[in-house]
């Protein structure tokens, strides 16, 4: 049954998504298992998948995730689950020593580690971190703090400082007979920019993905409470629009369901293609205009470099700001001279670093600032 064999391949997807090393091998493995056990109990299912999906210790935590969250979905019953507890990141360092003895040094020389741990793991490269880690780490994304970056519109309003407003202060002197009243000042409004997020997830980027996914996903619920608007895109072989997937609160959910949406997960990369999509659909038609652009791409391009370049001179002529975040730009010896960054960075405002949380962190002042 076509339907039901494109269900499965989403759920494989959104496995790829989280984490888990998902082939086609493997995919083609859970389609000839399913077919075997049925699909009548959902148990037999997950069986199935557990044991032709999964090849690491890791990937069972992750496959039981991915699992109960998208066949919830998709059987339209989304089952409310408890908030798990805050853990913290712990460390080597045995919290219990020295706990019983009624003295504080020991507490003390445990929160300090505590708090070392969690500072080396807002450093440490995305790429390199073990499943565990990057499980902690999910956590630490709530401690980003974006704010939406502002523009002046038109309109004026009332003000403690600024400029005289003439017609208030001449109506408040009115109202006095003639006789000299306070000046009233004024200046113009301020609105939020418009963000937009354009992020590759071809092969060169998925050790970074996932996590910029969990950026994306947490600048679309900060900057929407302060009254800011997100709009995120994939770009790899082909441009996904993943703005609805990622406006789901729960933070796990949303990536299940961008992972669903993405069909070109690890594949190619063809930027200058997919940069001129965009900007042929979304960016002329509004989208990018005045907004503030970020690209995450590490700039290796397999198509034309030279069509690369000129989509991003088209999308820095209508965006306010173009900023292209880099993975390998924080990194020791890194010179921006692959192909695809040379290229665009005549067009580019800000080229910087997006290898480990504290970079994000950096990047959202970039943004706010713009």
């Amino acid at each position: 049954m076509p339907e039901i064999d494109e269900v499965l391949l989403g759920f494989t997807r959104a496995l790829r998504a989280a984490g888990v090393g998902v082939t086609h091998d493997r995919s083609a493995g859970f389609l000839e298992a399913t077919a075997l056990v049925g699909l009548h109990s959902r148990a037999a299912t997950y069986a199935a998948g557990r044991a032709t999906l999964c090849s690491t210790p890791d990937d069972l935590l992750r496959y039981d995730q991915v699992f109960e969250a998208y066949f919830d979905a998709r059987d339209g019953l989304p089952r409310e689950k408890p908030a798990p507890p805050s853990r913290p990141v712990t460390s080597s360092l045995s919290l219990t020593e020295g706990s019983g003895d009624g003295e504080d040094g020991g507490s003390d020389d445990a929160v300090r580690a505590l708090a070392s741990d969690v500072e080396v793991l807002r450093h440490r490269d995305l790429a390199t971190m073990t499943a565990s880690e990057k499980h902690h780490l999910a956590a630490m994304f709530a401690t980003l703090r974006p704010r939406p970056p502002m523009r002046r519109t038109v309109r004026h309003e009332p003000h403690r400082r600024g400029r005289v407003d003439a017609a208030r202060t001449l109506r408040a002197s009115m109202r006095v007979h003639g006789e000299p009243a306070r000046i009233e000042w004024r200046h113009r409004r301020q609105r939020p920019r418009r963000v937009v997020l354009l992020v590759d997830v071809s092969g060169s980027m998925s050790g970074y993905a996932d996590a910029l996914l969990r950026l994306a996903h947490t600048m679309t619920r900060e900057l929407g409470v302060r009254g800011g608007q997100v709009e995120t895109f994939t770009v790899g072989t082909r441009l996904t629009h993943l703005t609805r997937a990622l406006r789901s609160r729960d933070a796990e959910r949303a990536l299940v369901a961008a992972g669903s949406a993405v069909p070109d997960w690890s594949g190619g990369t063809r930027l200058g293609e997919t940069l001129q999509v965009f900007t042929d659909r979304w960016g002329r038609r509004g989208l990018a205009r005045g907004a503030v652009v970020v690209v995450f791409s590490d700039g290796w391009e397999r198509g034309d470099t030279a069509l690369l370049g000129e989509q991003a001179r088209r999308l820095r002529s209508v965006a306010h700001r173009l900023v292209w975040v880099n993975p390998h730009r924080g990194k020791v010896g890194y010179e921006p001279v692959q192909q695809g960054i040379v290229a665009v960075l005549p067009h580019v405002d800000d080229l910087v670093a997006g290898h480990t949380l504290a970079t994000y962190a950096e990047l959202m002042e970039v943004v706010a600032r713009a």
